[in-house]
């Protein structure tokens, strides 16, 4: 059976919920289309967060990632609706996404976006000597 894209992200229970922590995802395959020339785009995006109660699948994701092949999308469209996606199936305490797009007519695109649970309190930076 072959694999094939699927918008159907998935999560599992967080193993340590009573603790923060940061989850890290590279992809540095991102791919979609232009949505005015139809020329394929490549980004690397990074995803990072302070899971709550869920953490998102990597596979799902990767499923969910691979939609984007075919569509046409602005860049600030994709990443804004990625993590809009993914915080609605985890509800994260905290989630950043940075898209960083390759190089398009001398331009480099970098888009970032966050969403803050309002009731989570980040933990005291530990700066270390």
């Amino acid at each position: 059976m072959a694999t094939k894209p699927s918008k159907d992200l998935q999560a599992f229970d967080n193993p340590h919920p009573g603790r923060d922590f940061t989850i890290r995802i590279d992809t540095p395959e991102f791919t979609c289309l232009c949505p005015l020339t139809g020329q394929p785009d490549f980004a690397e995006i990074t995803i990072e967060y302070v899971p709550d109660k869920l953490c998102i699948e990597l596979k799902a994701l990767k499923l969910y990632l691979w939609t984007f092949r075919d569509r046409g999308a602005f860049h600030e469209a994709v990443t804004n609706e990625i993590l809009d996606d993914i915080v609605k199936i985890i509800q994260p305490n905290f989630m950043r996404v940075r898209a960083d797009f390759n190089v398009r007519g001398g331009i480099y695109t970098s888009v970032i976006v966050e969403h803050r649970n309002p009731d989570w309190q980040a933990p005291e930076l530990v700066q270390l000597p």
